[in-house]
């Protein structure tokens, strides 16, 4: 079973979001995906919650 998600408003400067959406394109990820992604990885990175895979990008 899926975990459900939320959805919330995000307010960003347009400059960094032009360089996300890039940034995203580049790792052939949604802009949502790439965000969610470098989420996970800080919070992971800095030990703040486990990491539930071991090879994933």
């Amino acid at each position: 079973m899926a975990a459900e998600k939320k959805a919330f408003i995000l307010r960003i400067n347009p400059e960094t979001l032009k360089a996300l959406e890039q940034w995203a394109a580049s790792d052939f990820r949604s802009l949502n995906g790439q965000i969610e992604y470098l989420l996970q990885k800080a919070l992971t990175d800095s030990g703040r919650i486990k990491n539930k895979t071991t090879n994933k990008q």
